[in-house]
This record gives structure tokens, C-alpha cells and sequence, in this order.
């Protein structure tokens, strides 16, 4: 089971009366605890200055409308169900590397620095954060992680963060594996923070502020998920 940090000492605000802002709040840190709260009210962390940003101040984000990945509305497509062969699933066996695959500063729109990889490391070592990761067999024999995701689960909740890839179809086939995972471990609810035309494919939809703070309430009172016990 996940193991609880010290409470965060930061009063982070009501992403209810964030209005029509996607900033409800600036400042506190990356403690766990904080992170955690953070969570659990419907915020996320990033940096202010665009998706692109890396400015120092924090800033604590709920958009309006959120995007959320229904279980029982994932899109797989054939050729993507194909894809789903090529590639073996692991879960939490490389969580720093995923988080470092995310943060590679060549990618478009990175905001990932290294304070968010120590602070989330710090995170799945308590048992609350994990990556799903796609691997293959390179030229030379080896295993390779070649995608993934990673995100915080609080109960039946996965915040999904960031995912990258290396090979075609990698981070989808991590985003269906997640999706599998959920439905088989007791899961609730797959946030996704903003609908790409990407994550679209995928079968990811708008929700509004409120519904999306009901819907995590909800998904936080559950049992942890036992895929991740």
C-alpha cells in the first residue's frame, strides 16, 4: 500500500472558484504531501509560462473544461490493436526513465525540468506514482523502453501526466494498457488534464470543472487499485 507523507503545509485554493481561469493558484512546492492534496482537490502542477514555460513559480491548474478518458469509451483501433502485439508491457520497472523520456528538452512544448523528475521519483517510491512503459527488443538483443506514461493513482484514480515515444504507437499502446489495467484493478477514472486531437483518437472527452471535481471525488474514495497494491 502507498504510504502517506506528512500533510503538505501549504493551504492550496478551491479549484471551484477558479472561474473561468485555468490557474486556480501560484506557489507552495513539490512535497509529496503537497502533491498529494494537490491531487486529490482536482489540481496539477506546472510551471507558469505555457506548455512551453519554465518559469519558476508553480502553478496549480484545473482547466475547464478538463479532459478525461471514459473506461468504457476507449477508442482502439484495428491497426492500433495490431500494434498492441509489437510491444511488451511493463508497469513501475522504470518509472525515472519514462519521467526522463518525457522531459526530453528536444520535444516540442517540454516543461518537464528536473525538479518535477526528483519530486514525482519521490512520489512512486512512496508507492503513489507509476509509469507504464512499452518496451521492445532492439538490433542488438536488448530490451528497450521505447514509450510510456506515468501519472499518480489515488484510489481509482489515474492523473496521467506526460507520456512519450521512441517507436510508433508506443505511448498509445501504454495508454490502452492503462485503460485495461483500470477496468481489471478496480479504476474509476483516467484524467488526462486537456484533450489532444491525439488523446481524441483515443477516445478522450471534455468534461466541465464540476463535473470533473465530482467525478475525482468519487474516484479517490475508491479502494486503491490492485494493480498497483
Amino acid at each position: 500500500m502507498p504510504i502517506e507523507p506528512p500533510p503538505s503545509r501549504w493551504a492550496l485554493p478551491d479549484p471551484a472558484t477558479a472561474g473561468d481561469h485555468e490557474v486556480a493558484g501560484v506557489g507552495a512546492d513539490l512535497e509529496p504531501g503537497t502533491l498529494l492534496a494537490a491531487y486529490r482537490a482536482g489540481l496539477f502542477p506546472m510551471r507558469l509560462g505555457g506548455l512551453g514555460g519554465f518559469g519558476r513559480r508553480i502553478g496549480w491548474w484545473s482547466p475547464d473544461p478538463r479532459g478525461i478518458i471514459p473506461l468504457d469509451g476507449l477508442h482502439v483501433s484495428r491497426s492500433l490493436r495490431r500494434s498492441c502485439r509489437d510491444f511488451e508491457v511493463r508497469v513501475d520497472t522504470a518509472f525515472e526513465q519514462v519521467m526522463k523520456g518525457c522531459a526530453d528538452p528536444k520535444r516540442p512544448h517540454g516543461w518537464i525540468d528536473r525538479s518535477f523528475v526528483r519530486a514525482y521519483t519521490q512520489l512512486h517510491e512512496l508507492g503513489w506514482a507509476h509509469s507504464v512503459e512499452t518496451w521492445q527488443v532492439d538490433d542488438t538483443g536488448r530490451d528497450a523502453l521505447v514509450g510510456g506514461l506515468y501519472g499518480v493513482a489515488i484510489g481509482g484514480l489515474f492523473a496521467a501526466e506526460s507520456k512519450f515515444h521512441r517507436v510508433r504507437d508506443a505511448s498509445k499502446v501504454a495508454v490502452v494498457a492503462l485503460v485495461d489495467l483500470m477496468r481489471g484493478g478496480g479504476g474509476r477514472l483516467v484524467d488526462v488534464q486537456w484533450t489532444t486531437d491525439h488523446l481524441r483518437t483515443l477516445g478522450a472527452v471534455d468534461v466541465s470543472r464540476e463535473e470533473y471535481l465530482a467525478l475525482v471525488a468519487d474516484a479517490i474514495a475508491a479502494p486503491t487499485m490492485t494493480w498497483f497494491g
